[in-house]
């Protein structure tokens, strides 16, 4: 247990869509303090996707609702023993998980179809929200983890 309160830290929205989701993708995707980069990278996806015809937010957030899963698991010791407990996922942490999810598949895409991570990112996002790609699969297999560990869903505590 902590021996103070926790102060979670506030995100202000970012510049150009006024949304908290934006700024913190941003911030996920910043690699070695560089926000200038990253706001840059994820501004250029948006752009893509608004020439493509479709509205760069709502896709944006179909993907989030795409990835972000409803269970996760939890080890939990008891008598020696270490079980896997399937539990429900705070909203803060399936933003978080969805978030990075997406990120992380977008950077195993292999490069020969894409020259730049903002083409990756710009597939990963537009797979995540047809229901298709990497992310999408983490996501399945997570839950259904917690579906096979649902035998020990009374250990919660």
């Amino acid at each position: 247990m902590p021996r103070h309160a926790y102060k979670r830290l506030s995100v202000k929205p970012d510049k150009v869509y006024q949304s908290l989701e934006v700024a913190k993708f941003i911030n996920y995707v910043m690699l070695e303090g560089k926000k200038s980069v990253a706001e840059r990278l994820v501004y250029d996806v948006f752009e893509k996707l608004k020439s493509q015809g479709q509205e760069p937010i709502k896709v944006f957030h179909q993907a989030i609702d795409n990835v972000s899963p409803l269970h996760e698991v939890k080890p939990r010791r008891l008598g020696g023993a270490s079980y896997l407990v399937p539990i429900e996922v705070r909203r803060s942490r399936k933003l978080y998980l969805a978030l990075n999810w997406i990120i992380t598949a977008a950077r195993a895409r292999s490069n020969k179809e894409f020259h730049s991570f903002a083409g990756k990112l710009l597939a990963e996002i537009t797979d995540a929200a047809k229901n298709l790609g990497a992310a999408v699969t983490k996501k399945a297999q997570t839950e259904k983890l917690a579906e096979t560990n649902k035998a020990f869903s009374h250990l919660k505590w």
